[in-house]
């Protein structure tokens, strides 16, 4: 692609002529042509002495430079295989989130069992202990399951690479959705329509829905408490991984509130739980 201009006798020859001081290249389609200016001379070699020996920046997949494409084997987005179920997912900022409650559930009991120090595992409404027959409920179909705190925090409820997010972690989120700092640190219903945008667009009682804009998908899956279940479609709550004395942090949603709720709860009320990305 390249042609020598033979300043010496004035003509345009192929190939290295005697007398050649440059080159030129038409439409700079010569790889040696570094400074873009059609030909090829000192100045070329000079950036390219200059720039010998630096290592170049390339960006995989993920957006990542230099990456190996391997911090997005899991983009966010996809599903998330565990436990034979696989899990939709959402980023929310630079969080990625399960976008549908936990459903590991080892083993399943009535709600007049309970404990605050021992795993307890329960699906709304379901009042036995086979856990094949509460998983082919309507209820463990649309919520996934309740759980104590000490149920919440046990290996095998998260896939690897996941685990129940800190108190932090969630006002992080509710930063994200417009939640002031000094907002998010508070107790009690905190916010200006923050948990419109979390809660899913049906399922909620009275026409509480919100507009599920993040596509967090929160759905009322109520709670397990001393006296049984209860509040099934008018509330969901999510523990946090977070301890406050001897209870923990848990997020409410509520159907007449479109805020959200942080506070701390006894650790043997069965809440929902999702998983977010290390």
């Amino acid at each position: 692609c390249c042609y020598d201009i033979d300043y010496v006798n004035d003509t345009y020859d192929e190939g290295y002529a005697e007398g050649v001081d440059s080159v030129i290249c038409p439409e700079n389609n010569c790889p040696a042509d570094l400074t873009l200016d059609g030909i090829v001379s000192t100045a070329d070699l000079l950036m390219f002495l200059i720039s010998f020996g630096t290592i170049c920046e390339v960006t995989d997949e993920c957006g990542v430079i230099n990456g190996d494409g391997s911090t997005c084997a899991d983009l966010c987005g996809d599903p998330v295989s565990h436990e034979g179920y696989d899990y939709s997912t959402v980023l929310i900022g630079d969080q990625c989130w399960f976008a549908e409650n936990c459903r590991y559930l080892p083993e399943v009991s009535p709600s007049s069992a309970g404990s605050d120090t021992s795993p307890y595992y329960y699906v709304y409404d379901y009042q036995g202990t086979d856990v094949e027959a509460a998983k082919s409920t309507e209820n463990y179909d649309t919520y996934g399951v309740l759980y104590n705190w000490p149920a919440v925090m046990t290996e095998g409820i998260c896939p690897t690479s996941w685990h129940i997010p800190s108190d932090g972690e969630w006002q992080t989120l509710e930063m994200s959705l417009g939640m002031s700092e000094a907002e998010a640190s508070n107790t009690g219903w905190r916010g200006s329509g923050e948990g419109y945008k979390m809660k899913a667009t049906s399922g909620w009682n009275s026409g509480g829905n919100g507009s599920n804009s993040i596509e967090f998908t929160a759905l009322p899956a109520g709670f397990k408490y001393t006296e049984g279940f209860g509040n099934n479609g008018s509330n969901g709550n999510w523990w946090t991984s977070s301890e406050f004395g001897s209870d923990s942090w848990d997020r409410t949603l509520v159907y007449d509130n479109d805020d959200v709720n942080r506070s701390s709860n006894y650790r043997i009320h069965g809440f929902s739980a999702r998983c977010i990305k290390d």
